[in-house]
């Protein structure tokens, strides 16, 4: 997901000429946006084959899909006010820069860590690009003609989770000239030059009339005390929990814990926090934060053990495990639209319930496929659980963001959007850090000899996880309005 900027844009200091002009501009904004949005999906299929090239540990494997959010999160709000202080197209055209050349480099890592470092620099260009994308829509398109720009917006969210595990699969797949999965990172270049020619020439500049706080020094903070928690959490598996790693965790508490009592300090002196917590006051935004946390700490992890069991456990081939999630990806889209547009004004926060209810049931199928599969089983066994997972995350995953911000005031807006996203990579980053740990380990007590006995139990274990998250993202949904506001602000 990408953050939203709620609030209202300055009018541009130079508009683009005429209806083409301004169609290229969306147009590069778009692309920009897709590419971030297929990012997250496409590198999970090529896990196994990322290990066997770069000689990857269980670990590295994690960072590797944890970096991104985690990097992404952190400087997330931090490039909203960038863009707002310097001007939303340049840091729009230096986000996709950085973006397009950490791309490339991450297809031309030779070393596993180079490859963890190379996706946390990824995730710092698009969190100096993503912020400007709404803003930039906002100054190209007057609020009657902005329906259709911000339907095409987020009608790509839709379409990346079809595309991103497809185009993976594909691309490592193919082997283009020996390249394995390297052009899962380099498809980013040609499109990043495509959009950067795009925006420098029709992409207007503008900024904020208030210079805000940028908070290097809070986001700095809340970066090490998420990184003292999170590394020793997945490194401790593999160094056999010494205390050094128990230590540190408790340090990053500590320093978390005064990162928010510092943040309220400042709030209340009137001053302009990284994270304002005074919104976690509001009931609704609290409770929709809880839900949030509970199905984007689950899902990655899902998808990343989902992954390596497909592929290692059963030893499917790489195209094989990325096609049997289509039906997961195209049953998602289409309850994602339902959920928002038709069943969230008709049921309200229901649609929340009983999309986790759906879930967990989807998850605990899986889980019953999973204990009597073997390698000779067929994919079609695993196709009902996955339409069934796909159903209650599409039906969670669009109205959450509308009941969420349901009672918070417009002033707050803005804010509430860019804490919105912040929870969700960093829920991302701790899913897989946290849930990624526990599959590696059962796996590694397993003490078996065929991969399918290794990895069936350590998924199982990871669905059933994914099944108590769900069950308490029920519980803490009882809290939200009961209805869907007609006038709140969505997040998208």
């Amino acid at each position: 997901m990408s953050a939203t900027d709620l609030s209202p844009a300055p009018a541009a200091t130079a508009a683009p000429t005429g209806h083409a002009g301004r169609t290229a501009a969306l147009i590069s904004l778009l692309l920009a946006s897709m590419m971030e949005l297929i990012d997250t999906t496409i590198v999970n299929v090529a896990l196994p084959t990322i290990e066997r090239d770069l000689d990857a540990s269980a670990t590295q494997l994690q960072w590797v899909v944890a970096a991104y959010p985690l990097a992404f999160a952190v400087a997330l709000i931090t490039g909203s006010r960038l863009g707002d202080a310097f001007g939303r197209k340049r840091l729009f055209l230096i986000g996709l820069a950085a973006f397009t050349l950490t791309s490339a480099a991450c297809g031309l890592a030779t070393t596993a860590d180079a490859l963890v470092v190379f996706r946390a620099l990824q995730g710092l260009g698009a969190a100096a690009m993503i912020p400007q994308v709404m803003a930039n829509i906002q100054v190209l398109y007057p609020p009657e003609e902005r329906g259709r720009a911000m339907g095409a917006f987020t009608g790509l969210a839709g379409l990346a989770v079809v595309v991103g595990p497809i185009l993976g699969a594909v691309l490592t797949s193919a082997d283009i000239a020996g390249s394995g999965w390297r052009p899962i990172f380099l498809v980013n270049v040609p499109v990043g030059l495509l959009a950067i020619v795009a925006a420098a020439r029709f992409v207007p500049e503008s900024r904020s009339d208030r210079r805000p706080d940028l908070a290097l020094v809070s986001v700095l903070t809340l970066g090490a005390g998420l990184l003292a928690v999170l590394y020793p959490l997945t490194m401790g598996r593999e160094q056999g929990w010494p205390l050094w790693v128990f230590v540190t965790m408790a340090i990053g508490v500590v320093v978390l814990a005064r990162f928010a009592q510092s943040q309220h300090r400042h709030e209340r002196r009137g001053g302009e926090p990284l994270v304002p917590v005074s919104l976690y006051r509001i009931r609704s935004f609290s409770a929709g934060s809880a839900v949030m946390l509970g199905l984007f700490v689950s899902m990655p992890a899902y998808f990343l053990a989902q992954t390596l069991y497909f592929q290692i456990g059963l030893g499917w081939s790489v195209l094989k495990s990325g096609l049997v999630g289509v039906p997961f990806a195209v049953v998602t889209s289409v309850c994602a639209g339902v959920g928002v547009t038709v069943l969230a004004q008709r049921i309200g926060r229901r649609v929340l319930q009983y999309g986790a209810v759906v879930l967990a049931a989807g998850v605990l199928l899986t889980g019953v496929v999973v204990h009597a599969a073997t390698p000779e089983t067929s994919w079609w066994w695993f196709i009902p659980a996955m339409v069934v997972t796909g159903a209650g995350f599409g039906l969670m995953v669009a109205p959450i963001g509308l009941f969420t911000v349901a009672d918070v005031p417009v002033s707050h807006a803005g804010a509430a959007s860019g804490l919105f996203n912040t929870t969700t990579q960093l829920s991302a980053a701790v899913g897989v850090a946290g849930l990624g740990t526990l599959f590696f380990t059962v796996a590694q007590r397993q003490g078996r000899v065929l991969p399918v006995d290794v990895f069936a139990p350590a998924y199982e274990v990871v669905l059933l996880a994914v099944a108590a998250c769900m069950a308490l993202a029920v519980l803490a949904a009882a809290a939200l309005p009961h209805h869907a506001p007609g006038d709140a602000p969505v997040v998208h």
